[in-house]
Parts: C-alpha cells; sequence; structure tokens
C-alpha cells in the first residue's frame, strides 16, 4: 500500500472532503448530527481550529479549516474527531477482515481529501463548492433549505443573500 504523505502548514487554511466508509443509503451523519457537532467540539476544545465553512452531508462532509499559527497538523485533528464520533455510534456496521485485525470500526474511510487553500479566489470558489453541495446531490432544490451547513451563518454576515445559488444547474465555480 502506498504511504499517504501529508505536509503540514501551520496558519493554512485547508479544505477538506471526508467520507463514510459505507456510504450507500448511509445517513449517518445527519442521523447523528449532534454527536458530531460535539465531536467537533471536542477536537476544538483540544487541538484549535477554526471551522471557515461547512456542510453535513447524509454520508460525507466537507469544510474549511484554517489552522493555528503553532500547529498545523489536521490529520491528528481528524483522528481526534473521527474516534470521539465513533465512540458515540452503537456498534454494528460492516466491518472488513482488515480493519477488524487493525480492531478498526467500519465507520469512517481511512483516509480523507485535503487541498491547501491558495489564495482568495480558491477560498471563495470552495466556499460556494461546500454550500452548493446539498443541491448538487439533488437533497434541496434550494441552498438554503439544506441545515446543515454554514451557509446560514454567510447569510447572516451579509456575505450571501437568502436565494443565493437558486435554480443554478451548473457546478459552482467549476469545482468538482
Amino acid at each position: 500500500m502506498t504511504e499517504c504523505r501529508r505536509f503540514y502548514i501551520p496558519k493554512a487554511m485547508w479544505f477538506f472532503t471526508v467520507n463514510l466508509a459505507e456510504r450507500k443509503n448511509n445517513h449517518l451523519l445527519t442521523d447523528k448530527i449532534d454527536e458530531l457537532r460535539d465531536a467537533f467540539r471536542y477536537v476544538k476544545q483540544r487541538k484549535p481550529l477554526h471551522v471557515d465553512a461547512i456542510v453535513i452531508m447524509p454520508d460525507h462532509l466537507h469544510c474549511i479549516w484554517t489552522l493555528p499559527p503553532d500547529d498545523g497538523n489536521f490529520s491528528v485533528r481528524w483522528n481526534i474527531l473521527k474516534g470521539r464520533f465513533s465512540r458515540t455510534i452503537d456498534h454494528g456496521e460492516r466491518i472488513s477482515k482488515s480493519r477488524q485485525k487493525r480492531r478498526e470500526r467500519g465507520i469512517w474511510q481511512r483516509r480523507f481529501w485535503a487541498h491547501l487553500i491558495e489564495d482568495q479566489d480558491d477560498y471563495n470558489r470552495h466556499v460556494d463548492y461546500i454550500h452548493w453541495n446539498p443541491v448538487k446531490h439533488g437533497w434541496v432544490n434550494k441552498v438554503c433549505d439544506w441545515p446543515y451547513s454554514s451557509f446560514h451563518h454567510y447569510v447572516e454576515q451579509g456575505i450571501y443573500t437568502k436565494n443565493w445559488g437558486n435554480n443554478e444547474k451548473a457546478d459552482i465555480n467549476g469545482i468538482e
């Protein structure tokens, strides 16, 4: 198996995609939203980070984090978050033999996607992508109708209007 090499940059801003191990017909993240929120709070108390934007989908999540000036290790934060959340969930998921051998749960994919935000334009595109995601996946027709998103906070701040993204069918700013 190839090793995933990550580089850690203190004070950097990162876009993440984190998936459940079994995504098909799995609504665990939205069904257990309170437990996921608690896991985020738990991590932030132990390893500070700022969540710039987030969307929680039934089977995956996207977010942008800004890390503190003295600690760029986002992998530790994800490890703590995934572990904390997993401990709150009843057992019963399918667990592969390799996970059984390592005494792992079968809730999360082992890896996650991380992208270093390069500039303001990159940040804007990824924030738009995060907020558009529930429409892209067909969960709602209007961005404002998805409750598990930082979109509502952005509307309160006047960054977006409440009807931003309505009736658009194309990918927002070309991010897949």
